[in-house]
């Protein structure tokens, strides 16, 4: 895929720099390894297609739809979570976001999981997919753009949990890897590169449940005309840092050969360019349709002191359907 990937991307950054000279407001869809992209101007979607960016969150604590999933076997789970700490201890990556797909049932189609769903970023891409995210990918406003990488995830309901996630020291591991990677990120296409904010605790709201993630705030300058390059920008940052994992070329490769299905849309990017700035988000929390059957797709970062009993398990609380 890293080849492919990379051969892709010039062809989005071609267009997106295009439309980003012309000032012309629009809509991205980028799949995760750019084999698909929906790039249109705002004023002419296809019908189907529907979104929203930063959204105020209402608090809702109604209930969700009943549903019930089935995750890969652990012994499947276990067998690519043990290449992956193979190929940490060789040194080829240092961590690696993990995911697989899950079949899941629920009485409700994907238009209604749009519209009753409680996230900060939506997105429903006709009958194909539906992605309720927390996780921005990068905002631009005021030349100046902005990341927020989200890394370590926590049941809330567990007794000091924001204590818990903030002192251990695999969580600790993993999220400095994936700043030091988005620094390094913004830094090819920015200037005075510098940490915010490092490591708050945001509250998610996941299904019936609510989860406490750990996220850091990045940002850097880029200075006036930066539209006229909106390609090179979003490309050079991609894939996100946050769902591959570091160094990104190679950690690409390994996840080609572990994971053994296609991300498609799932981990890829949407957002909207107004013609002054820009905001994204990174597909997580996704369901797709894949032919009579939904599929959601879901997963987290591995580290050498990883457990694939707990990573396994956060793989499966990952999935969930959003609050009616």
């Amino acid at each position: 895929m890293a080849d492919g990937f990379f051969k892709k991307a010039k062809e989005i950054e071609a267009r997106l720099n295009a439309l980003g000279r012309s000032r012309t407001p629009t809509l991205f869809i980028l799949s995760y390894d750019l084999s698909e992209s929906y790039i249109a101007p705002l004023d002419c979607l296809e019908e189907g297609i529907r979104y929203h960016l930063d959204r105020s969150l209402v608090g809702r604590r109604g209930a969700s739809l009943p549903y019930r999933f089935e995750a890969i076997p652990f012994d499947r789970y276990r067998q690519a979570f043990d290449r992956v700490i193979e190929e940490i201890r060789r040194g080829d990556t240092y961590l690696l976001n993990l995911t697989f797909p899950s079949r899941i049932w629920v009485e409700s189609d994907l238009e209604t999981l749009y519209e009753r769903s409680d996230a900060r970023f939506k997105l429903l891409f006709k009958d194909r997919f539906v992605c309720f995210s927390p996780e921005r990918f990068v905002r631009i406003e005021g030349g100046r753009i902005h990341t927020h990488p989200m890394k370590g995830t926590i049941d809330a309901s567990i007794p000091g949990a924001e204590e818990k996630i903030l002192s251990d020291p695999k969580e600790m591991a993993e999220h400095v890897m994936v700043v030091d990677l988005l620094r390094n990120d913004l830094s090819m296409v920015a200037n005075r590169v510098q940490v915010e904010r490092f490591r708050y605790v945001e509250k998610v709201r996941a299904g019936e449940r609510e989860l406490l993630q750990v996220s850091s705030h990045i940002s850097g300058e880029l200075g006036e005309g930066w539209p006229d390059r909106l390609g090179t920008i979003l490309t050079r940052m991609l894939p996100a840092g946050s769902i591959t994992g570091a160094p990104k070329r190679k950690t690409v490769e390994i996840i080609q050969e572990v994971e053994g299905y296609e991300r498609g849309f799932f981990t890829g990017i949407f957002g909207v360019f107004d013609g002054e700035g820009l905001d994204s988000a990174v597909m997580i929390r996704f369901i797709e349709r894949q032919g009579d059957a939904l599929i959601f797709k879901s997963g987290g970062g591995i580290t050498i002191d990883s457990d694939p009993e707990a990573e396994y398990r956060e793989l499966q609380e990952k999935i969930y359907v959003p609050l009616f």
